[in-house]
């Protein structure tokens, strides 16, 4: 879940969420005919799916004065304060490998998962440490000077920490630093990706500078660290695998580990510590997005809903109006089997502010025939920044 397009890319655009409201028709107006070398203009609001707080919103009103718990008032109505804490698992992506490679570096503890017992490793001059597991499902621990040499076999999976302090994994883009412990988890069906587990605060100092500019003003990354604490324990109590409760990119929220700090948002994860906001007693599905563009769309839960939004619209955001132009062959491309494009309609919208509102589906007409798509899937396949959106043909 990030925020895009000056700093980031934006929740998640991954984080979908049906809507609670049917679609409603489209206006009469909603229907452009496309004459032969037309040129579409689209013009939009907003950037993501625009369920719960706009990023650019929450910086808007902090500059009017909104403390972090009204923005969040605002943006998740009905939900309580609460608290909530321990770790969090998280897959790394960064790491294709299927084995556990790290850097050197004092402190280092290995644990054998399935025996329950750990090793301090020992400085012998070795530059990296690996935990592997071989095709015949032995896992061993090595370390390198000039060559790999062999230390220790393990009975189940290995975890390699350093006392609280970061352990600098290596992965073929690069080395990254984590808080907490690297684990070489077992994957089912076969395999292995190294997992992050670490305290939900420590994740937290790696999610929020990559999801909303740590210099904003201190409400606004409040909020941003309540909201992401929310939504990690959620995820956390609706874990994707076995072996990890949570992504690092966007279809979960960017997490960059230690790297990705910044002492801004490390402030405001303290000032908020604990905090979340809570359904019925349980960590909420607390999505964001970027910009609501000027309102904010309907999710799939209750206190996901769609209202106009006074805050987006300041002048530092460059997403809260948009435009993009291309020529009508591109669609053409997209969807071949239409032949020429004759015709665009939107055939249902939201219902929520210009225009209708955010397109829910429409129907592009050639001279092959035609083809019906969601407002989500017509955003995808052209990449554009939301649904919210009309058309020009010129």
């Amino acid at each position: 879940m990030r925020l895009r397009p000056t700093v980031l890319p934006a929740l998640a655009a991954s984080l979908l969420g049906a809507s609670l409201l049917a679609p409603t028709p489209a206006h009469a107006t909603d229907r452009w005919a496309v004459p032969a070398d037309a040129t579409v203009t689209i013009t939009g609001h907003g950037y993501g799916h625009g369920h719960g707080m706009s990023q650019y919103g929450a910086q808007g009103a902090a500059k009017r004065g909104l403390s972090h718990d009204r923005i969040l008032a605002f943006y998740y109505p009905g939900l309580k304060p609460g608290r909530v804490g321990g770790r969090v698992s998280v897959q790394i992506s960064a790491d294709t490998t299927d084995d556990l490679l790290v850097r050197a570096r004092s402190g280092l503890t290995v644990k054998d998962l399935r025996a329950k017992r750990s090793w301090t490793l020992p400085a012998n001059g070795a530059r990296y440490w690996r935990v592997a597991t071989s095709r015949a499902g032995v896992t061993r621990v090595a370390y390198k000077t000039t060559r790999w040499v062999r230390w220790r076999t393990l009975r189940g999976d290995g975890e390699i920490a350093a006392g609280g302090r970061p352990v600098t994994l290596v992965t073929p883009s690069g080395d990254r630093p984590y808080r907490g412990r690297l684990r070489h988890a077992s994957v089912a069906g076969g395999g292995h990706e190294t997992v992050n587990i670490v305290s939900l605060e420590s994740y937290l100092r790696g999610v929020v500078p990559l999801e909303m500019p740590a210099t904003w003003s201190p409400a606004a990354v409040r909020a941003q660290a309540v909201a992401a604490r929310t939504y990690a324990a959620y995820e956390r109590a609706h874990p994707r695998s076995r072996h990890a409760q949570i992504c690092d990119t966007t279809s979960c929220q960017v997490y960059g580990g230690y790297a990705a700090e910044h002492p801004a948002s490390n402030a405001a994860i303290a000032a908020t510590r604990g905090q979340a906001l809570l359904d019925a007693g349980k960590p909420a599905f607390t999505q964001f997005s970027s910009s609501s563009g000027g309102w904010t769309s309907a999710g799939s839960v209750p206190y996901l809903t769609a209202v106009e939004d006074p805050y987006d619209g300041w002048s530092g955001n460059p997403v809260h109006a948009w435009n993009v132009r291309f020529p009508a062959d591109r669609l053409q491309k997209a969807w071949p089997r239409i032949g020429t494009l004759q015709a665009i309609r939107v055939t249902a919208r939201d219902g929520n502010g210009d225009w209708g509102g955010r397109v829910r589906s429409l129907t592009l007409g050639g001279s092959a025939g035609s083809v019906t798509v969601s407002g989500d899937t017509f955003r995808s396949v052209l990449g554009l920044r939301s649904t919210y959106l009309t058309f020009k043909v010129s």
